[in-house]
């Protein structure tokens, strides 16, 4: 069926044709004229043949489509990733040309400090976190002198240099997180506090009657075992690139900076937990029983092993054995990880919201059929998940505007007024902030987490 239509910001319609593409298709509704009728919508209107095809020909064949069908102009590649990398160009220079400077990027390489200038509460209190993590790694880390000042040069530029800046700023929780796991090991011993390798097992059996690790990893075959090491051993790892890649170009301006924050301050929160309360997973007592654990003993890949036996490499028996952090069942970043991909997916297209969620279970029974964790480190990390996405979308996250398709389509931000359903000040209906009509270009950027309107540089 080939139809027409009006996108991007309430442009008149494009002059190439797009594909309509299932799941990421728009519903906007189309202009109507004082009938009610579609105002681009004529009884009968011609196509050339070049438009439909989306290939030159030398025959500019002429199609007439009858009025039941003219709604939306559609093409296709035969490819349905190519088809949605079109219409993402497409709409890209359709915001370019209207001069769009919400859903432009920085390309400087002179560092400036205008964005520590001037900057709010929340912005301060995740200066203040991230940095005394940022110290803290420092000082602990084994280098030389001018290794440590290499490094803070190196943390310096991406946070000051305006083409970094716009990524980096914001996802200063991210690599304090990273800092922090990585250097787990050179945490002086007698620091650490000690492992504990009975209280896990001890509340499972309270919360839950029985062990359901050990229930789940009692018989095991070559299909089960393929069927946990997908989504722990490759999608859990892929999995936060690819949320945020859609973050960004479906999502409205400045999501990416709240999906940076909440899942790195989830990922920092759940490293701190597992440093200051260290616990033993189920692969643990499979090996040890309830023997007392010590910092020196290597970690062990529990049913991953199997997978590295299947294709003869020893990838996972490797890596797991030299985790910079053994001991920290408790709570399960696996989960918590999931979970947050689970939301931010749900967020951006709801109604595959069954989906993510029948994602996130399919992943809990893996982590512990593979002895991984234990069903409440499970819950823990998906209680921690749903604490940090809330705390962002109803504080920082704009709302997802129906009519735009994605980031090139918005020319205005609208955010969740929390006050107005505040159930002491009375009833009301939800209502929206709407803020940031036009960004300002002078290189500070103030948002934060607040429903207090600043000014915006540069959004991701």
């Amino acid at each position: 069926m080939i139809t027409t239509t009006t996108t991007r910001l309430g442009s008149s319609p494009i002059a190439a044709p797009f594909i309509r593409m299932t799941s990421f298709d728009d519903e906007r509704p189309l202009p109507e004229d004082s009938n009610g009728k579609s105002a681009l919508a004529p009884s009968k209107f011609q196509i050339p043949k070049t438009h439909f095809a989306g290939i030159p020909s030398p025959v500019d064949e002429v199609l007439e489509v009858p009025e039941s069908n003219s709604k939306r102009i559609e093409y296709h590649t035969g490819f349905f990733l190519a088809n949605i990398i079109l219409r993402l160009y497409d709409e890209f220079k359709e915001a370019s040309q209207l001069n769009n400077q919400r859903v432009l990027l920085h390309s400087g390489f002179r560092p400036t400090l205008k964005r520590f200038r001037h900057m709010s509460p929340g912005l301060k209190a995740n200066a203040f976190v991230c940095g005394s993590v940022f110290l803290f790694v420092l000082y602990i880390l084994p280098l030389s002198i001018f290794g440590k000042l290499c490094l803070a040069s190196a943390l310096m530029l991406a946070v000051t240099v305006p083409i970094l800046s716009q990524f980096f700023f914001y996802s200063m929780p991210v690599l304090a997180w990273v800092f922090l796991y990585f250097s787990a090991p050179t945490v002086p011993e007698s620091w650490r506090p000690p492992i504990s390798v009975k209280i896990l097992p001890a509340i499972e059996n309270i919360l839950y009657g029985d062990n359901l690790s050990d229930i789940l990893a009692a018989s095991h075959n070559t299909f089960l075992d393929l069927l946990a090491w997908l989504p722990y051993g490759i999608v859990h790892f892929a999995g936060p690139f690819v949320v945020a890649a859609l973050v960004w170009l479906f999502g409205p301006p400045t999501a990416l900076r709240s999906f940076a924050w909440s899942f790195g301050y989830l990922n920092l929160a759940g490293v701190m937990i597992q440093q200051l309360s260290p616990t033993a997973p189920p692969w643990y007592k499979n090996l040890y029983g309830l023997a007392a654990a010590h910092y020196g003993m290597k970690g062990s890949p529990g049913g991953l092993a199997r997978i590295d036996e299947l294709f003869g490499i020893s990838l996972y028996t490797s890596n797991f054995s030299n985790s910079p952090l053994i001991f920290g069942a408790f709570p399960s970043l696996h989960s918590g990880c999931s979970t947050m991909s689970a939301l931010w997916l749900s967020y951006l297209f709801p109604k595959y919201r069954v989906y993510f969620i029948g994602y996130v279970c399919w992943l809990w029974w893996s982590t512990m059929y593979l002895t991984h964790h234990y069903f409440f480190d499970l819950t823990a990390g998906t209680a921690l998940a749903v604490t940090f996405f809330y705390a962002v979308r109803l504080t920082a996250l704009p709302l997802r505007n129906p009519s735009c398709w994605c980031r090139f389509n918005y020319t205005q931000l609208k955010y969740y007024d929390m006050f107005a359903d505040d159930p002491l000040k009375g009833t009301g209906d939800q209502s929206e902030i709407e803020i940031d009509d036009e960004p300002d270009l002078d290189g500070s950027d103030n948002s934060d987490f607040s429903i207090i309107a600043e000014p915006i540089i540069e959004t991701v």
